[in-house]
Parts: structure tokens; C-alpha cells; sequence
């Protein structure tokens, strides 16, 4: 199977506006999902809905493209020959642990405090996928740039807990999105080796799908089987674009980590994480949601992060 070579990189402000973008559609899929999960008094069901949702709306989209058929074939062809390992397949089960917890936490505590677990999980972790070469851009050096802005976005998370924070919210729901935001940086890098590999983010990004939804239909069974069925589908249409926003954001995702790298793709979609949801958490508050001038305090933070890492990447 030929192996392609990278994309002409993109100008370094499009390719940081495309993963605030990310962040942006991530927020609103959080808040939706959180929604979702407390509706039916299940996460992992309403994240196996949501997963559901896109995988089918990509299957129509792949189907009747061409580019999507041919990727579709490449993994078929990859995996017989054992030329595409397995852990390449494996962000979508990382996707799956994502929506799972936006469903489990995000409707209590806000997405803008879902979002600053997620960042510390996944700035940690982007550095680390970097520094050992995971992502398609390979190797990508350990700058104080990088450094100082993985330092800035941690600094943020560090203000979300102040006040009243840890009193409200359990402690389980504070690790649960650090281990998301893991998963995230995960996600990023196989998919978009995925990607690399077989010359198509669609095949990539429906490949993903296909992995969650599998994974989710396992866990929710278990959940079903231990906490008793989940309450009735919400009539609400709205309420199931989170699993559309999905396949956007992940096929960008996928697209652009060979451009940025790990961390530089997850500092951006930080920022537009927590502008997006500073937004959401003023219009439609939570119970466990931050204060306004941690709010403000947060977003300043990581904004700088970015532009940290950002500024050093073009020297």
C-alpha cells in the first residue's frame, strides 16, 4: 500500500484558526452531550447515541464520495496485510471515553470546568505524543516555547479549582475529564497517522466512528445491565447534533495534527474550548460552574498559552 507524504504546511495562523474551531465544536458537543446524558440518567448511553448518530451520518457521506470509498478500501487492503497496526485504530475508543464523559460530568459541572480538566490532560499529554514522535509530524522538539505554553494552559486549570470547586463538585468528576483530555491528545495522533497512512481523513474519521460506537455499544450494555435502563430518547432534535459536530471536528482534527503537531493543535482547541464555553456557562449557567472571574482569569491564561507556543513555533 503506497504511504503518502505530507501535506504543504499550512500558514501557522489558518492552522491555529482551524483548531480553535475544533475547541469551539467541542465545547458546544460537551454541552449537548451533558444535556443528552442527564436527559436519559446515563453518560454512557447518551454517549453511545451520540456516537451512533455520527457514524451513521458519516456512512451515508463516505459511501457517496469516491475519495471516502477509496480510503475505506486502503484499510480494508492495510489491515489484511498487517501493514496498519492495530493501536492506529484505537482512537476511536479514545473518542468514545470522550463523549462518555461529557455525558457523565458535563451537565453538572459546566463545560467551561469540563474544559479545564480536558486541557490539563490534554496539554500533559500532547507534549509527551511530541517529544516521543506519535503524531504524524514525528519528532517535534521540546522548546521552552512549547514549555511555557503547556505551563500557561496548567496555570488555568489550576485557577478553575479555587473557591468553591472541590467542595461542589466530587473528585471523580474533576479526574474524569483529565482523562478525557488524555485521550484527546491519543485521538489526535492515531488519527491522524490513520490519516497520513491511508491519504484520507474521511476514511480516518469514519474508522473512528465505527471503533466508539462499538466500544460505547459494549459499556452502555454494561451500564444497562448494573444501573437498569436508561430514560426515554428526548424528542428534541437539537439535542443530537452532538454526534454531527463529532465528525467535523474530528476529520479537521485529523487533518491538522500533521500541520501543528499534538500539543500545538490541543492549545488551540483549548482556547477556543474555553471561550466557547465561557459563553455557554453565562447564557445557560450550571450548578458546579466557576466564578466569573475565573472565568475571565482562565481564558486570559490560555489565550497566552497559545500565543506562547504559537509565536516560538514560527521562530
Amino acid at each position: 500500500m503506497r504511504r503518502v507524504t505530507s501535506p504543504r504546511p499550512l500558514p501557522a495562523p489558518l492552522a491555529i484558526a482551524g483548531a480553535v474551531a475544533i475547541g469551539m465544536m467541542t465545547a458546544v458537543q460537551a454541552r449537548i452531550n451533558g444535556v443528552l446524558g442527564s436527559r436519559l440518567d446515563d453518560g454512557v448511553v447518551a454517549g453511545l447515541v451520540s456516537f451512533a448518530v455520527g457514524t451513521l451520518a458519516l456512512g451515508v457521506i463516505v459511501a457517496s464520495l469516491r475519495p471516502g470509498r477509496a480510503g475505506m478500501r486502503r484499510l480494508w487492503t492495510g489491515l489484511r496485510a498487517r501493514t496498519i497496526p492495530p493501536w492506529m485504530l484505537l482512537g476511536g475508543a479514545c473518542g468514545a471515553l470522550t463523549v462518555s464523559t461529557q455525558g457523565l460530568t458535563a451537565g453538572f459541572l459546566g463545560v467551561s470546568l469540563f474544559t479545564v480538566g480536558v486541557v490539563a490532560g490534554q496539554t500533559v499529554h500532547g507534549l509527551v505524543l511530541d517529544r516521543i514522535g506519535f503524531g504524524p509530524a514525528g519528532v517535534v522538539a521540546v522548546t521552552m516555547g512549547r514549555v511555557a505554553g503547556a505551563a500557561l494552559a496548567l496555570l488555568a486549570v489550576g485557577v478553575s479549582l479555587t473557591g468553591d470547586v472541590l467542595a461542589t463538585a466530587p473528585l471523580w468528576m474533576l479526574v474524569l475529564p483529565f482523562v478525557a483530555g488524555v485521550g484527546i491528545a491519543w485521538q489526535q495522533a492515531a488519527n491522524g497517522r490513520l490519516a497520513q497512512r491511508l491519504a484520507s481523513p474521511m476514511a480516518a474519521t469514519m474508522t473512528s466512528f465505527v471503533v466508539g460506537t462499538v466500544v460505547l455499544a459494549v459499556a452502555a450494555a454494561v451500564s444497562v445491565a448494573v444501573s437498569g435502563a436508561p430514560h426515554p430518547l428526548p424528542a428534541e432534535p437539537w439535542i443530537y447534533l452532538g454526534g454531527f459536530l463529532g465528525i467535523v471536528y474530528i476529520f479537521l482534527g485529523a487533518f491538522l495534527v500533521a500541520q501543528t503537531g499534538v500539543l500545538l493543535l490541543g492549545l488551540g482547541s483549548v482556547l477556543g474550548q474555553l471561550v466557547t464555553a465561557v459563553a455557554i456557562d453565562l447564557i445557560w449557567p450550571t450548578e458546579a460552574g466557576p466564578a466569573a472571574w475565573q472565568i475571565v482569569t482562565m481564558v486570559a491564561i490560555a489565550a497566552a498559552s497559545v500565543l506562547v507556543a504559537l509565536v516560538r513555533r514560527r521562530r
